[in-house]
């Protein structure tokens, strides 16, 4: 769903007929222009002339250069949601003719922003290019109210790319935080700044006694302009003030004792302009001052009169601070300083009157559909239930344009007691926290959702305060949903299984959306289970209904998991293929088209390092890597640096895959997936093929695992790394304390046989492969290579997919080696001659492959000598746009001792350059 376009945002300010001409600030503007230029930044306190200065240049400019095209931007704070903000950046160029397929929005709810920003940027170009010779100039003004750091990326992104016919000028009270100094050094960036805007003695002259009509001598003039320092917004309101003094001595009095330094001076000046004004036009003023942007209409509703638009026009007229919003007089805004003056007189005078103000204008902008300004004036006024029913109604709609972080600063802003009285904003609230990792505190918002729920069946009143929305009919149903999940999360799996069946219970057959969350819950407890047949089946059902729902961006978000599904079946072919239809269908159009894109460049790279291509691996982890962390939904963003450590692990950079595995255990989020490969066992298994028995050994005992434990398939993984620690020690000849067993081979085998027959009888064919693989390696360690060998041909011949398979076996090291090498040479016949054939030449391919990685390549080796604390503090500001100087500054060291760090830094790392040191950084997991 698109977001409405606010036309008045587009509208250029008006020029006004006087002026004072300043051609030198034009001269300065035109650089905008030049070839290979990246930006023009007009940066300056509030009343510097900045809109004024601007509009009047682009009046001019187009006069000037028919062949250029001006498009305008306001801004204001609902800006910092990035979706809205490049809606109407298209909405402006595409005003002064430079077309952009409205496509590109839409794959902003749901695309990588990377590759949605690269996508408009390359329509920007194809435009220009449909019209040669011609040029455009868009104007962002006020971009000083963007906070939101995703929103400075994205201009960032688009500034770095822009095509050679578009130029952007940003207007703003402070410098945004974007790579200035790199285009400043460059010559790519134009600086207007206070200084530069600031009135000569001569524009002093002429603005005060033309354009403002008074009639001063040079020595008024001359020192009212010394006390402003040529601040044009202090100028105009002390000829304001003079436009009433009749007597010459009065005029030189009023000046004398006006000081530029004096702070009440503003305060004095406003209220002289306010008493000169009739009483009704001050309540007119006070009263809108709440508004941001003003209409004779709105102004009306708020005031409770009838003459809004006369008393806008008269307010213009009489040079009061009033900005048009555009060319038909009919939206405008007050001068900032102006207004917080106000603001700050009505709060003072009149207190008991802002709430109803606010409240006026939130019903006003309710009536017209503009629910961003009715939720805020409601907040404002204090009026949190009226706030709450119009997010409660908002909702779907911020749903489906991805609006969540303004949703979530609205809820941020209700009493929490009004929230809790809310089932819809309660589970909202609940599901924020669970994003965050915090399950407590989701349930206990769920204990809220239901007893609110609960009271609005007996108390009416409570109940008509919400909004009458299919989220509120779905509540009790969503709230089990979410039941499920914190059963998932605690390894309750007949919680999980209790919670989803009865969410589905409550809804229809139509409501697809509660049946894909519940049937996808009821898929996961099954793998949780063992029965990854029944969880393929749950789970499959489940993406169909989403499906349905046409929830495209979810459905292909659970890929991954149905990837992970038929991975545990032993059919990683399934796996891959799924996720590149997967991939397919996300850029269908052209347009990566979902936020899953780099989870599944994530799983891609988990199969091809099982395949030892690991060049292909660090390919599609690159991708991901590029696609950013936003592309990645909350529930996957640990998996990246799990992947890399597995491809690091393999290349001999066990310190580095150890580090990457603390990246990934920080990011992990417990109550979305079954933890069936905890990243503590992980770490474990780095340990013991890097000879650091003793630390997974002490792993295992804080795990409290024994050798003598039931099947369990939540807990194979790890019974799985016990038997790797007992036959790794059994090997170094080390007979750590293990209960259950006084021979740990024996035990360990016994361990295996239990767990082999769980597997088996759940067809966990993966599962199953790989108890194969270490039951080869038992029985090899406890002398029986008849044993080892027969397990081990039912490994290669027994597994749905065997040539599948490489790591798996090159993970075990020399004694896997060994093995092979006897299979691989065996003459003896053991159950024909086909099928040993077919053995002996799977055991040749795996030692080529052995042999392909070992002489191939050379293995990254780690660092012999690890980054100091302040080295790596050093590092991460390399990674920035500072300067040498701006990171010493910083750091507070002198450039000396930077450069010193610095030289350390590339030594340790192999690098001879900045780029090339944060490069290498990254590949190691440092950054």
């Amino acid at each position: 769903m698109s977001i409405p376009v606010l036309a008045t945002k587009l509208f250029m300010p008006a020029r006004r007929s006087e002026l004072v001409a300043r051609p030198r600030l034009a001269d300065q503007l035109d650089t905008t222009l030049d070839a290979g230029h990246r930006l023009t930044i007009v940066s300056a306190p509030a009343g510097f002339g900045k809109t004024t200065v601007l509009s009047d240049w682009l009046t001019h400019l187009a006069q000037r250069q028919p062949h250029t095209r001006v498009g305008w931007l306001s801004l204001d704070d609902g800006d910092n949601d990035l979706i809205r903000l490049m809606t109407h950046v298209v909405a402006s160029l595409e005003s002064v003719g430079l077309g952009v397929d409205t496509a590109v929005l839409e794959s902003l709810h749901s695309a990588p922003t990377s590759t949605a920003l690269t996508a408009l940027t390359n329509d920007i170009t194809r435009a220009g290019e449909q019209a040669p010779g011609k040029e455009w100039v868009l104007v962002i003004d006020d971009y000083h109210v963007v906070e939101a750091p995703e929103v400075h990326e994205a201009v960032t992104f688009l500034l770095t790319h822009l095509p050679a016919h578009l130029h952007l000028v940003m207007a703003t009270r402070s410098d945004p935080p974007l790579p200035l100094a790199r285009w400043r050094s460059g010559g790519q960036l134009t600086e207007v700044r206070a200084a530069d805007l600031r009135f000569s003695p001569a524009e002093t002259q002429e603005f005060l006694n033309r354009v403002m009509g008074l009639n001063l001598a040079s020595a008024d003039v001359d020192a009212l302009g010394e006390r402003t320092e040529g601040w044009i917004a202090g100028l105009q309101l002390a000829a304001l003030s003079l436009r009433g003094i009749a007597d010459r001595r009065e005029v030189a009095g009023f000046i004398e004792e006006f000081t530029g330094n004096n702070r009440f001076v503003i305060d004095y000046l406003i209220d002289e302009v306010l008493v000169r004004q009739p009483a009704p036009i001050r309540d007119f003023l006070y009263k809108t001052a709440v508004l941001d942007r003003l209409t004779g209409p709105l102004c009306d509703a708020v005031t409770g009169r009838t003459d809004g638009t006369q008393v806008l026009e008269y307010l213009e007229r009489g040079n009061l601070f009033l900005v048009p919003l555009d060319t038909e007089r009919s939206w405008y805004r007050y001068h900032h300083l102006f207004a917080d003056v106000l603001r700050a007189r009505l709060r003072a005078e009149s207190p008991e009157q802002v709430p109803a103000l606010h409240h006026r204008a939130s019903a006003w902008f309710a009536a017209q559909g503009l629910a961003p300004d009715a939720v805020r004036h409601a907040l404002s006024g204090s009026h949190f239930q009226r706030a709450a029913h119009l997010m409660e109604e908002a909702l779907p709609d911020l749903r489906r344009t991805r609006q969540d972080s303004l949703l979530l600063s609205w809820i941020r802003q209700l009493p929490e007691s009004v929230v809790r009285r809310s089932p819809v904003l309660s589970i909202v609230s609940g599901w924020s926290l669970m994003m965050a990792g915090e399950l407590d505190a989701l349930e206990r918002w769920l204990d809220d959702a239901e007893a609110a729920l609960a009271a609005g069946t007996h108390d009416p009143d409570l109940a008509a305060a919400w909004a009458d929305t299919e989220d509120l009919r779905t509540a009790p149903a969503t709230v089990l949903v979410y039941r499920a999940s914190l059963a998932q999360a605690r390894g309750d799996v007949t919680g999980t299984v209790r919670h989803a069946r009865r969410a589905l219970e409550l809804v229809g057959p139509e409501d697809h959306l509660i049946r894909g969350a519940a049937g996808g819950f009821l898929g996961l407890a099954a793998w949780a289970a063992g029965d990854v047949q029944a969880g393929l089946s749950t789970f499959s059902e489940a993406m169909r209904h989403l499906h349905a729902a046409g929830n495209l961006v979810d459905e292909l978000d659970s890929t991954v998991v149905l990837a992970d599904l038929w991975v545990a079946s032993g059919q990683p072919t399934r796996a891959r293929r799924l996720c590149e239809q997967a991939l397919h269908t996300a850029s269908e159009g052209g347009l990566p088209y979902v936020r899953a894109t780099a989870d599944l460049h994530v799983v891609l790279a988990e199969l091809d390092r099982e395949l030892d291509e690991t060049a292909k691996a660090e390919a599609h982890l690159e991708t991901a890597r590029v696609l950013g962390q936003r592309a990645s939904i909350t529930e996957n963003q640990h998996r990246w640096f799990v992947v890399m450590a597995q491809v690091r692990a393999a290349d001999g950079e066990y310190d580095t895959a150890t580090g990457l595995l603390d990246q990934a255990e920080a990011l992990y989020r417990h109550g979305f997936y079954p933890d069936v490969r905890p990243i503590a066992a992980m770490r474990a298994r780095i340990q013991i093929t890097a000879g650091n028995l003793s630390s997974a050994a002490r792993w295992a005992q804080d795990r409290g695992l024994n050798v003598s434990d039931d099947a369990d398939y939540l807990r194979e993984y790890e019974h799985l790394t016990l038997a790797r620690i007992l036959l790794a020690e059994h090997r170094a000849g080390k007979h750590s304390d293990h209960p259950g067993s006084a021979s740990p081979v024996t035990a360990v085998l016994s361990l295996l046989e239990r767990l082999h027959t769980a597997a088996t009888n759940a067809r966990r064919d993966g599962s199953v492969l790989e108890i194969r693989v270490l039951q080869a390696l038992a029985h090899h360690a406890h002398g029986d290579l008849p044993a080892a060998l027969s397990a081990l041909s039912r490994a290669l011949s027994e597994a749905p997919e065997p040539d599948s398979y490489l790591q798996l076996y090159l993970d075990e090291g020399a004694p896997m080696l060994a093995l092979l090498h006897e299979m691989a040479g065996a003459t003896e016949p053991s159950a024909g001659p086909e099928r040993d054939d077919m053995l002996r030449g799977r055991a040749r391919r795996l030692l080529e492959g052995a042999k392909k990685t070992t002489q191939g390549t050379e293995p990254r080796q780690p660092l012999v000598t690890p980054l100091s604390p302040r080295e790596l503090d050093v590092l991460r500001l390399l990674d920035s746009e500072l300067t040498g100087p701006e990171i010493a500054r910083q750091l507070y060291v002198t450039l000396n001792t930077l450069r010193t760090h610095t030289k350390h830094i590339f030594t340790k790392l192999g690098a001879n350059t900045r780029a090339a040191a944060v490069h290498r950084a990254r590949e190691r997991g440092l950054l």
